[in-house]
């Protein structure tokens, strides 16, 4: 696919919510709650270990940079973490691609339990696309979830996206969708 660059906004506001590519040490509770929370973590590989996730944590803030569309997501007014949102290039080596190249942009996001069903992973996804179509050409985003995961599913097709297949991965059946970035331009 050859076009590497991914969203290159550090920060990416919506009406309730900021994206930032910052993790600041305010953050450590809600990032180990969502890491190690079964139920946040039943389709992507199920709860770490809380000193795992402290470790990683503190990596990340010793570092004081994030990957390039690696976000934050954050409550506008008040700055509490509510989950993360990746929208980065999925590798070529990897299962699930509509490319031949593959590298295509991939949309993931993770948000904690108590923000669940208030519409947050809807409006973080709409706004980083919507950063991503007016930076970026057109070009396809992927979202890959497990099949058994249908709230994630149905949260796929009400942002646009359409399932193009599946395969096994991580011992369970995973769907790939995908939509055309130009979707998301205003």
């Amino acid at each position: 696919m050859s076009q590497s660059r991914t969203l290159s906004a550090a920060e990416v506001a919506s009406e309730r919510l900021l994206l930032r590519r910052a993790l600041h040490e305010a953050d450590r509770e809600g990032f180990v709650e969502l890491s190690t929370d079964p139920e946040v973590q039943a389709y992507i590989g199920g709860p770490q270990p809380r000193s795992e996730v402290e470790q990683r944590f503190d990596a990340a803030i010793a570092k004081a940079t994030s990957r390039p569309g690696n976000y934050v997501v954050a409550d506008n007014t008040t700055n509490r973490f509510v989950g993360t949102l990746m929208l980065a290039r999925r590798s070529a080596d990897g299962l699930g691609q509509v490319t031949e190249d593959g590298e295509e942009l991939e949309l993931g996001y993770v948000l904690r339990r108590s923000a669940w069903g208030a519409g947050f992973a809807f409006e973080a996804a709409t706004a980083v696309l919507r950063a991503a179509a007016d930076e970026l050409p057109d070009q396809p985003v992927v979202l890959v979830t497990q099949t058994a995961n249908k709230r994630s599913l149905k949260l796929a097709a009400r942002l646009g996206f359409r399932p193009v297949s599946t395969f096994e991965e991580f011992g369970a059946e995973q769907t790939l969708c995908t939509a055309p970035l130009s979707m998301f331009r205003i």
